[in-house]
């Protein structure tokens, strides 16, 4: 295979990974003036970071563990981050109903103690305390946007409508939804825009150090051809590979290990009418949330389980199925099976290895480790929640600072993502704006886009004053001008990272559709970029 002359030109930092972790620190340090490149082995979010519950969260199950500290940051975060990004991300209202059998998972800390100085309540949640949690999440946080926690009489009301009878009574608290692999391809966006080189379907096939610097060699998955890249430093943010990273790609003896955790959804025809997602706690002490999905359905997880081999794809067990249906309808009035299940979706958490006793118990914290003792540095990422990867991000560049001492200070904070430029109350407003100026498109077909592009529905949609201007049509409101602005702008190169990732189309369009729009990706990928170009 042909190989290229190492280049002269060093690189700050060489990311390995392009999910939600990697594509933000490369958005940081390039918005810092560093110099960076990006290597992702397939698309952008097409590992963890696009199976995700789709949830801005504190994480409220967290403070059974004691972890105050992620909870607070996270809880912060959700505003922080709803003000940059108010087209893929949106407050929701969480519905937590109430019932005596509740209980804790076994092994956590809040159990532990409760089992010790109340024993008669035998592992039950009581009401008190979780009024009292949820307490604490409203105030951790510094909330300013997002509503406090009311109490819902669920015999009278929408909330109450799809339950099983007995459930009378519940809590609602607020929470953010947010489109995960939409998030990274931005960051990956404005991470090009302030400088960094971003590669997808680029693997790193070996790194060593040569002196104080790295020298990478990747492989361009499409050419074959292989090139080596010079940096400073290495930032191994490869999210379920982080492990083999350090072992076999660096080569580096390392106690350090990441906890391979398995969580699986299960996507069915809506099962209620409202826009309020429901947060179900089960009798072994696991919780589940049912959230409105794609305006037509509803996305329940999620499990916890251990995954063994990164290299091994995840999916959704029918023994995991099979749990969220019997929990969900443990809730439900009307049951749901097999049968009802249209999509199902698995992704692998790289958790830090604590020694939790359990896969659930496991944190969620990142931890971030930094190796210098052969030369030049290499940072390696562990965990983390998807709503706290900017101040992963941040917590990363303080680490860097290190090694450039000249680094300039934190600015993400604030700062919108391409097409997040608008308040968060002017979403509707935005909408009304494009009907009025592409009337002929549907008011779902609008609404949508403005959701995937914000303000920058105007550059997708440009001078077109009907359908026939948006070019071939692929099905479910899917033109050509919108998967040429997906080539051009978010490295989409099949139809798999348009319809899954880019989007969830794929929920509403045939094989026989998905097949069409790849074959025109795959005929007119290189024309669109020339045309582009020119």
């Amino acid at each position: 295979m042909p190989q290229s002359q190492t280049s002269e030109n060093v690189r700050d930092l060489f990311v390995i990974g392009g999910g939600i972790n990697g594509c933000g620190i490369a958005r940081d340090a390039a918005g810092r003036g560093l110099t960076v490149t990006l290597a992702e082995m397939s698309d952008l979010a097409s590992a963890t970071s696009s199976a995700s519950t789709k949830l801005f969260h504190g994480g409220l199950r967290y403070l059974e563990y004691f972890e105050v500290r992620l909870v607070r940051e996270a809880l912060i975060e959700r505003e922080t981050l709803l003000r940059a990004m108010p087209h893929i991300s949106w407050p929701m209202r969480f519905v937590l109903p109430y019932h005596k059998d509740m209980r804790f998972e076994g092994s956590t800390p809040t159990s532990k103690l409760l089992n010790v100085i109340m024993p008669w309540l035998k592992g039950r949640r009581p009401a008190w305390l979780i009024r009292f949690g949820l307490f604490l999440y409203d105030n951790l946080g510094g909330r300013k946007i997002l509503p406090a926690t009311s109490t819902v009489d669920l015999r009278s009301g929408p909330e109450g409508e799809p339950l099983n009878d007995k459930f009378t009574k519940a809590y609602e608290y607020s929470d953010c939804w947010i489109e995960d692999s939409r998030l990274v391809v931005l960051n990956a966006r404005d991470a090009v825009a302030r400088g960094a080189k971003i590669m997808t379907r680029t693997k790193v096939t070996k790194a060593e150090r040569v002196g104080d610097l790295w020298e990478v060699t990747i492989e361009d998955l499409n050419t074959q051809d292989t090139s080596v890249v010079r940096a400073r430093m290495l930032i191994n943010a490869a999210g379920p590979w982080v492990g083999d990273v350090i072992h076999q790609k660096l080569r580096i003896n390392s106690t350090e290990d990441v906890r391979l955790v398995r969580g699986s959804h299960i996507v069915t025809p809506k099962l209620y009418d409202h826009d309020k997602c429901y947060f179900f706690q089960g009798t072994d002490g696991r919780i589940i949330f049912a959230i409105p999905y794609e305006n037509d359905f509803t996305l329940i997880g999620t499990t916890d389980a251990d995954h063994d081999d990164p290299s091994v794809l995840p999916v959704c067990t029918d023994e995991e199925r099979d749990y969220l249906i019997n929990f969900a309808n443990g809730y439900f009035k009307s049951a749901i099976s097999a049968d009802d299940v249209v999509w199902t979706y698995s992704g692998v958490r790289p958790l830090y290895d604590d020694g939790a006793t359990s896969a659930t118990a496991a944190t969620r914290d990142y931890t971030l480790k930094v190796d210098d003792a052969g030369g030049a540095p290499v940072l390696n990422v562990f965990g983390g929640k998807i709503t706290t990867y900017r101040r992963l991000a941040e917590s990363a560049m303080d680490k860097a600072k290190a090694y450039f001492p000249i680094l300039s200070d934190k600015w993400t904070a604030g700062v919108p993502l391409p097409g997040g430029d608008f308040e968060v109350s002017a979403f509707e407003q935005l909408v009304e704006e494009t009907a009025q100026n592409y009337p002929f498109l549907t008011p779902a077909h609008g609404r949508r886009l403005v959701r995937a592009y914000g303000t920058e529905v105007r550059q997708v949609l440009g001078k077109a004053s009907s359908l026939a201007d948006l070019g071939t049509a692929f099905g479910a409101n899917l033109f050509e001008a919108e998967v040429a602005w997906l080539i051009r702008n978010e490295f989409a190169r099949t139809a798999e990272d348009v319809v899954w990732r880019r989007s969830k189309l794929g929920l509403r369009l045939s094989a026989d559709q998905i097949s069409a729009l790849d074959d025109w990706m795959r005929t007119h990928w290189a024309d669109v970029l020339r045309k582009d170009a020119a």
